[in-house]
């Protein structure tokens, strides 16, 4: 079992402050948003997003796949009352020769694979794609 720890504190009325291991990163906790920080859904996509490029990272030696590059690009739906999350929209994006066979095997491998992804899966409908850089 692998366990994980972050640590936050509120800066001042605009912002907070998470650590993790030797890295920091600077919230958006002010009411009025801030443009220079990420607020919690953001974040909360950019975990989602890491964890599909890390996912890239762990399969494409397995399988043996080359890849030259990948962006994720992903949107939320949020709904006012109760506030939550109603749906996460993704599109992957590989600079890839593959073979389409081999780029839907790589993304059935980085959704059964991702930690963050199965989690919010339970949670949240999750859809997108994988798609091939033009």
């Amino acid at each position: 079992m692998t366990e994980y720890r972050v640590s936050a504190r509120r800066i001042d009325n605009h912002g907070s402050l998470a650590v993790a291991k030797e890295a920091e990163v600077v919230l958006d906790t002010d009411i009025a948003g801030r443009r220079d920080a990420m607020n919690p859904v953001e974040l909360l996509l950019a975990a989602l997003a890491a964890c599909m490029l890390k996912g890239i990272e762990r399969v494409t030696p397995m399988l043996h796949f080359q890849i030259d590059g990948a962006e994720v690009a992903l949107e939320a739906i949020r709904q006012d009352a109760p506030p939550k999350l109603t749906m996460i929209r993704y599109l992957i994006t590989v600079d890839s020769a593959e073979t389409d066979q081999r780029l839907a095997l790589l993304h059935r491998n980085i959704l059964k694979y991702g930690t963050i992804s199965n989690t919010l899966s339970g949670a949240v409908p999750l859809e997108g794609t994988l798609t091939r850089k033009v």
